[in-house]
């Protein structure tokens, strides 16, 4: 599964390095040719530039355009965030088939692969379902790029202390985007029943990522970046609040716990009428 995962991954990082390299330089207009051109980096241009008229600069229409491409995944995000929680509940289980079948020969790896599937399946989740978001985002950030850079307008635009074609001069949307990055990452760990090393070092290792990468884009990507983590964070606090999810796990556990007490008295009350 893994490595299935893992090829995914790959397939998907050139897929958009294609699209990418196919991709031109030149100002975007009614008369670009091409699909990516013509269709997607055109229309998201001309929309911006609709919003930014509507709204009182071409700052506040990237924020608009934003929000509204954030809205338009919450029905694909609120599934991710489903599945997300249920693979944290099945991870005890399959860390116990892990440990069950400890040994690399094929027989064991087999049988390892079949009974994880089963959980899988009983549980309702895919472990690919996570990689969505991210593949669907990535094309629109470069045709946010794209449409930035290519418009004129847009490029030459200013937004408070921002000249949005440029990188921010005082780094401040770059901390903004790697503490908004920490936040929401910090939160979706703190729901999850059991931590590991790997967990915290990316909690730790993205917002740090995320903040050199924010260095050199233009403040317009960074600006996105910025609404759409801070939309992250509202949306986890909404949909997969890690207070509530611990709490309902606590009193399940409570719940349980009293449950086998009063099956262990029911049982010594059982063995001592047996004796008498």
């Amino acid at each position: 599964m893994k490595k299935k995962k893992k090829a995914l991954s790959l397939a998907a990082i050139a897929s958009l390095t294609m699209l990418l390299a196919a991709c031109s330089n030149k100002p975007v207009t009614s008369h670009s040719t091409g699909f990516w051109d013509h269709y997607i980096v055109y229309n998201f241009s001309q929309f911006i530039i609709w919003l930014s008229n509507h709204t009182g600069g071409y700052g506040m229409g990237i924020i608009i355009f934003t929000i509204i491409i954030r809205v338009l995944l919450l029905p694909l995000m609120f599934y991710q965030t489903k599945s997300m929680m249920r693979m944290q509940e099945v991870a005890p289980q399959l860390k116990a088939i892990q440990k069950k079948y400890s040994s690399r020969d094929r027989d064991s790896m087999m049988k390892m692969q079949e009974e994880t599937q089963k959980i899988y399946k009983e549980a309702g989740v895919h472990p690919m379902s996570s990689m969505l978001p991210m593949i669907i985002q990535l094309p629109i950030m470069w045709a946010l790029y794209q449409a930035i850079w290519r418009t004129p307008e847009l490029r030459h635009g200013s937004f408070l202390w921002l000249q949005l074609g440029q990188t921010d001069p005082y780094y401040i949307l770059p901390i903004l985007a790697a503490v908004f990055t920490f936040v929401s990452s910090w939160l979706s760990m703190a729901s999850m029943p059991e931590k590991n090393s790997m967990t915290t070092m990316m909690t730790w290792f993205m917002p740090i990522m995320v903040f050199f990468m924010a260095l050199g884009f233009s403040s317009a990507i960074t600006l996105y970046w910025v609404v759409s983590n801070a939309f992250q964070v509202v949306q986890t606090l909404l949909i997969q609040n890690p207070f509530k999810i611990r709490r309902e796990r606590e009193e399940k556990q409570r719940i349980e716990k009293a449950r086998k007490r009063k099956l262990e008295k029911a049982k010594r009350r059982a063995y001592q009428s047996r004796r008498k």
